[in-house]
């Protein structure tokens, strides 16, 4: 039935706009000012539900109270003869759907209306409403090119559009959690799940809309509705062709809310970058005859502004932060902090290669005094001026840890406290120190104050403690792994509650300070890469802000009383070490920033490693030959395991599920092998002389480390350690010559097993010692090739006989450049004892003082 000629309320109906899955929609009239309006007159199956009726006025009073230029403008709700019916204002022109299909946005217009839909979001996110349905049907485009959000706090009674409705399917539904609701496609990964969602599910639909601009594909679709919902969970899109563009949409489309942008306006701030903006409101072009009476107030009001500017410029303008180096030599800084006097500032650093080594400088001076305690770095310095120091600490892995002692600025002979310390910190009255313990029995650390009463604890690893001014709370770093820094800033008070201040950063976070005043706790961090870069966020929590980005990677080591700050700028690298039968000296064979070393020829011409990081972009598996030719990329995930025959390299892509791939080094087609039981692997391989059967480490679902091993003709992966877990190989050839075993690692006690290949129990390896690694087999079969990777160069290599276990020196690993190396790992050693490979992790370090940062 039309109601076009009639009524509803004061409103005059003049003509049907179209019918959607909600109800009708028509053009009328408001004769009392003269406006005319949209009406949407809503289905008799919503009028018939009460609850379904009291909660639809409900959301839209508070979509009502929005005033923002970038959301539709709703006047007035109301029913009449049993009709409930939504008064907006009118809108010429068409959804955005409408405007992708058969055309190409561009980048500019794109950048556009994806600014304004953020602006928009924003502003509803900051009154607590969600949008819930956020889709290209949903985001309308006028003639005159401003963006307008529809429907907002209608997504809980949308239902499937009809034939010449939505091009994608919605799911209706109640929202409590458990049941599934949104539009397939643009749907979070937590509403897939029937899991409870909030604003952050708004931004993952924002990021489905944006990469759909600027690709011109839609981002998850896929031939059926569980395929699409499938690929939510579980898939990536292909990277966009602008890297930053294609960072910003990544950040939106992560699988855990914690890992999106904090809020739609930090996702704002982000895009405007690209334009300069500093609204999110696509402006309206003037129609013809108001042109020239706006163009005529528009000179009137620059000129009065520019003449504003020009008077106030020089007092309000921001001026750019001054940067001071203090450090001008090679090797890396541990720690650097201000002493009591704000100017003398102390710092522990790795110089040419030395053992560790205390200093002190001051910003107006270029040279560095060398304190008299060798082996030391520093912790923290109290107000009273006694240090906190670590003793004998190497900087090896993301959890070192030493002897904690206490001495005086002025001089002194340290006092030893405590053993097996990985961080520490003076209370704001010098009173008392916290501690992080490291290595804790059972995994994991935990963060004492006063020393000896547990605050807080976690199977991870903690790091960077930090008193806040007034002594009552304290901020450090979270890291749910050790494999990585990964991790979230979290603030825990004295007694012991804890809260999460940011999101988790996958490229890791590093270095926490407060700021005077106590209200921001800034640190450096990174959502990909190495690359950290300087943040700040409430002590209450929340959205956080950039303080400082620059090219490199920052480490903030502290901040002064009056506001200056210490940073690090490190560059990082991974070297690949290769040395060859023909060669009587090492070749670094790095490719990009940090080539992994994985696996080389068993003639040691060709090197299969990995490169992942900003030089990459994304995991790639390499092929270089030991000559120095170009390398070749063979595909994508983390290579390791070159067949003997040199055609097959193994790759695994980790996005969730972990895949391995089986990737020819020439001619050829990728494929996937049978995962199993399997959860994750280690990035380990070793293959027996067919070429067709490799073994490997991996973990099984339900967490435990085992050998297994795969034939690439066909067949799920065959566990072979029996019950004992197993870490990885780290690298190692770890099948012997006649290939009856396999050489790894015990998870527990760190000691090298000998693990038969056709069943039985391992043993351990007489003659080895715990955190040795096996670095290879000699040809024989009788010797191991054994090292520690947790010390630094040089580095000792020994033989140990596997029967006798009697033990000899094979080689003293000493690269001819030490600076800045941090340790060596994953030696490999081909059987004949004259080639061999490693990774060298490089740190190169300079100490900047920093004024003006807000």
């Amino acid at each position: 039935m039309t109601l076009v000629g009639r009524e509803l309320s004061h409103f005059q109906i003049l003509e049907k706009l179209g019918e959607g899955g909600m109800g009708e929609v028509y053009r009328a009239r408001d004769p009392r000012i003269g406006r005319d309006v949209a009406i949407k007159v809503l289905h008799a199956e919503v009028a018939g539900n009460p609850d379904r009726l009291r909660r639809f006025q409900q959301e839209v009073e508070a979509a009502g109270s929005l005033n923002h230029p970038n959301i539709l403008a709703i006047y007035d709700v109301g029913a009449q003869g049993g009709m409930p019916y939504i008064v907006s204002e009118l809108l010429q022109g068409e959804n955005l759907r409408q405007h992708l299909t058969g055309r190409h946005i561009g980048r500019r217009k794109a950048i556009e209306y994806a600014i304004a839909m953020a602006h928009g979001l924003a502003a509803a996110h900051e009154k607590g409403i969600t949008h819930r349905d956020l889709k290209p049907e949903n985001i309308f485009i006028t003639e005159d090119g401003r963006v307008k959000i529809l429907d907002f706090g209608l997504a809980k009674l949308t239902r499937a559009e009809p034939p010449g409705g939505s091009l994608a399917p919605t799911v209706t539904a109640k929202t409590e959690p458990g049941v599934v609701m949104g539009t397939v496609g643009y749907m979070a990964p937590e509403q897939v799940r029937g899991s409870a969602a909030d604003h952050r599910a708004d931004i993952f639909s924002f990021g489905c809309i944006l990469y759909e601009m600027l690709s011109g594909h839609r981002t998850f679709q896929r031939d059926t509705t569980p395929e699409t919902l499938t690929a939510i969970l579980n898939d990536d899109p292909p990277p966009l062709a602008e890297r930053e563009l294609d960072r910003i949409a990544r950040h939106c489309l992560e699988k855990n809310p914690g890992q999106r942008f904090h809020s739609a306006q930090d996702l704002a701030f982000a895009l405007e970058s690209f334009t300069g903006q500093t609204s999110g409101t696509v402006l309206p072009r003037p129609a013809p005859r108001r042109r020239a009476v706006l163009a005529a107030l528009a000179a009137v009001v620059l000129g009065a502004a520019l003449f504003l500017l020009g008077q106030r410029w020089e007092r309000g303008r921001s001026a750019p932060p001054v940067f001071r180096q203090l450090t001008f030599r090679r090797g890396f800084i541990q720690s650097a902090r201000f002493a009591p006097d704000g100017q003398t500032i102390v710092y522990g650093a790795y110089w040419d290669g030395r053992p560790a080594q205390l200093f002190s400088v001051r910003p107006e001076s270029p040279e560095s005094s060398a304190l008299p305690l060798p082996g030391a770095d520093i912790f923290s310095i109290s107000s009273a001026g006694e240090m906190a120091l670590s003793l004998g600490r190497v900087p090896i892995g993301w959890t070192p840890y030493g002897t904690l002692a206490r001495a005086p600025l002025a001089g002194g002979v340290p006092r030893e406290l405590l053993e097996m310390v990985q961080e520490a910190v003076w209370n704001p009255d010098g009173s008392a120190l916290a501690v992080v313990r490291a290595e804790l029995p059972g995994g994991g650390s935990r963060l004492e104050y006063p020393t000896g009463k547990m605050l807080y604890q976690t199977d991870g690893w903690l790091s960077h403690p930090r008193f806040s001014p007034k002594g009552d709370a304290i901020a450090f770093a979270e890291h749910p792994v050790k494999a990585d820094d990964a991790g979230h800033v979290s603030v825990v008070d004295l007694r012991g509650k804890k809260r999460e201040l940011t999101g988790e950063y996958r490229g890791g976070v590093q270095g926490i300070a407060w700021t005077p005043a106590g209200d921001e706790v800034w640190y450096t961090a990174s959502d990909t890469g190495l690359n950290l870069e300087l943040r700040a966020v409430s002590r209450r929590g929340g959205a956080s802000r950039v303080v400082l980005r620059v090219p490199g990677r920052l480490t903030l080591q502290d901040i002064s009383r009056d506001g200056r700050v210490l940073v690090t700028r490190d560059t990082m690298r991974s070297s690949m070490m290769v040395r060859t039968p023909d060669s009587d000296r090492e070749r670094d064979l790095a490719w990009l920033d940090f080539s992994n070393y994985r696996d080389f020829s068993r003639d040691g011409a060709k090197v299969l490693f990995t490169d992942y990081v900003e030089g990459a972009q994304t995991e790639g598996a390499y092929l270089r030959e030991t000559d120095g030719s170009p390398a070749v990329r063979l595909g994508d995930g983390y290579g390791f395991g070159l067949s003997p025959d040199g055609k097959w390299a193994l790759s695994v892509v980790s996005s969730p599920p972990p895949k391995l791939f089986l990737l020819p080094t020439g001619p050829g087609e990728p494929r996937v092998l049978p995962r199993g039981n399997i959860a994750n692997y280690g990035w380990v391989a070793d293959w027996f002389s067919d070429s067709r059967r490799f073994v490997f480490n991996g973990r099984e679902q339900g967490r435990r480390e085992l050998l297994f091993i795969q034939d690439t003709q066909g067949g799920e992966p065959r566990a072979i350690s029996g019950s004992e877990d197993l870490d990885p190989m780290r690298g190692a050839r770890g099948l012997s010559p006649d290939e009856k075993y396999v050489a790894a690692i015990g998870t527990n006690d760190r000691k090298i097993r000998i693990v038969p290949v056709e069943g039985g129990s391992p043993r351990l390896a007489p003659g080895t010692k715990p955190d040795e690694l096996p670095a290879g087999w000699t040809a024989d079969g009788r010797s191991l090739y054994v090292y520690r990777s947790d010390t630094v160069a040089p580095v000792k290599a020994y033989l140990v006989d596997v029967a006798s276990g009697q033990r000899k020196l094979w080689k003293e690993i000493i690269p001819a450049d030490p600076a800045g190396s941090y340790g060596i790992e994953g030696l490999m050693v081909n059987p004949d004892g004259r080639s061999y490979a490693y990774d060298l992790g490089r740190k190169l370090s300079d100490l900047y003082l920093v004024e003006g940062l807000k």
